[in-house]
């Protein structure tokens, strides 16, 4: 048995993505818009924090693995959905590239990942702090419109009989590496 369509290694960045992506962007705008106890609020802060921060060079490798197949590709030859389709993701990438890059520019202090090591924050000018911070809100949500309409496209194929969850899937891609 064999999955086609995405490599191994893009199904498990994929999903790794989507797990740090959702729970950062859930879990900070609940902290956000509904009032919780202020060391709950900090305990999400310092897990998105260190989250995001290890996950960088997982999404800069997936981003490479991206730009590597676009490379190969001729979009010319691509219909006008598959255009729309490869214009989305192409955004949702550059998004998260704009989200992670301000959430490093708008710390006001050092960046503590998971209390084994500590970056210094990159900026000491409140005003472009806030300023990054500003993005970055922006940014978020955003990057939660784009993947509401990457979920409801996915339910939209799958619906219409086009298997992508089943292409996407680690439970085929174990089982499939285990036979052979």
């Amino acid at each position: 048995m064999s999955v086609s369509g995405y490599s191994g290694q893009r199904v498990w960045l994929h999903w790794l993505s989507a797990a740090v992506i959702i729970w950062t962007l859930a879990s900070g705008f609940y902290v956000a818009m509904v009032e919780v106890p202020v060391r709950i609020s900090q305990w999400v802060a310092f897990i998105n924090v260190s989250l995001t921060t290890v996950f960088i060079p997982f999404f800069v490798w997936r981003l490479g693995i991206f730009v590597a197949h676009v490379r190969s590709m001729d979009l010319s030859i691509l219909s006008v959905e598959k255009k729309l389709v490869f214009f989305v993701h192409t955004l949702i990438y550059f998004v998260v590239t704009v989200v992670l890059a301000t959430g490093v520019l708008m710390m006001d202090r050092p960046i503590d990942v998971f209390g084994v090591v500590e970056i210094a924050q990159p900026l000491s000018d409140p005003a472009l702090i806030a300023r990054f911070f500003t993005i970055h809100v922006w940014s978020c949500l955003f990057l939660s419109l784009l993947i509401a309409v990457h979920v409801g496209a996915v339910i939209v194929h799958e619906l219409c009989g086009h298997r992508v969850l089943r292409r996407m899937s680690l439970c085929d891609r174990v089982r499939s590496e285990q036979i052979e």
